[in-house]
């Protein structure tokens, strides 16, 4: 089984495509192609389905794509040969920690670290084990209920937010009354729809939001309320375009966690960042 046939196989996943693959790798389209009849023919089975111009991965490919990826991080481990943090990182971010705690964190890890490529990510909640299974992230900083785990992942709860309930401000009339939810994160929503449960409210109506900005905009045009992140809001509340009532901490909240897979070869950038990532946690509280 030759490495280059599954560094084939995983940037054709990667990327989408066997052409933009042969892009990215500069091979001809035709070697692409041959790459990966060769390794369908040295395990039996097919590792792809092609759908017209479309190729998706067969149930088999996608069990031997996690021992394809591991090979080839096996392979650059034997070859790493000093401690100097250099290469890619890709990091999933949650789209709230991204804007209000992770740009310092960037900042300061770029300026210590000038060899490595940064590449964030908008984060698929729905389906986080994938994007480490395929390589699309290395490491994930996410906003998760409590009890939240992965089989597959190494997880650490960094910490536990306060949550509040925010409304529009003094000045401006609650035209609605809607609950807003952030429909990427469910978490969001369980934890919401608890405490609406909890305090019995009546809820005549209620918008999905895809992001965090949008919710915060909304609510401070008086269109309803909604659950987030203190941390989240704090300076629409300090600067009173936002009004908010703290939810107890008896009642299920959000935390924020650090996670990577656990069959993962840390690399020296992967430790240098899950480093600064826990530094800069313990001043979050």
């Amino acid at each position: 089984m030759e490495l280059r046939h599954l560094i084939t196989l995983k940037t054709i996943v990667e990327k989408g495509g066997f052409k933009k693959a042969a892009e990215h790798l500069g091979y001809a389209q035709s070697s692409v192609t041959t790459h990966i009849k060769d390794l369908e023919a040295e395990i039996g089975k097919p590792i792809f389905d092609r759908l017209g111009k479309k190729v998706v991965l067969t149930h088999y490919g996608q069990q031997f794509l996690p021992y394809a990826l591991k090979i080839i991080e096996l392979y650059n481990q034997a070859l790493t040969t000093d401690d100097e943090p250099a290469g890619e990182l890709r990091i999933g971010i949650s789209e709230s920690l991204m804007i209000c705690r992770v740009p310092a964190l960037l900042v300061e890890y770029r300026r210590l670290y000038p060899k490595v490529n940064l590449s964030i990510k908008s984060l698929d909640y729905q389906d986080i084990s994938s994007s480490f299974q395929t390589g699309d992230i290395d490491l994930a900083l996410i906003l998760e209920k409590d009890s939240w785990e992965a089989a597959d992942l190494n997880s650490e709860q960094l910490l536990r937010e306060k949550m509040v309930i925010i409304s529009p401000p003094i000045h401006q009339k609650l035209e609605q009354g809607a609950v807003l939810y952030s429909e990427r994160n469910c978490s969001y929503k369980a934890v919401f729809k608890d405490y609406i449960n909890f305090k019995q409210m009546e809820v005549k109506d209620s918008l999905e939001f895809q992001s965090m900005e949008a919710i915060k905009q909304c609510v401070r045009n008086g269109l309803g309320i909604s659950m987030v992140p203190y941390f989240s809001v704090k300076e629409e509340l300090e600067t009173h375009k936002l009004r908010a009532q703290e939810v107890g901490p008896e009642r299920p909240a959000i935390s924020t966690y650090l996670a990577y897979h656990k069959d993962k070869w840390l690399s020296p950038a992967m430790t240098r960042m899950i480093s600064l990532i826990k530094s800069h946690a313990r001043n979050w509280a």
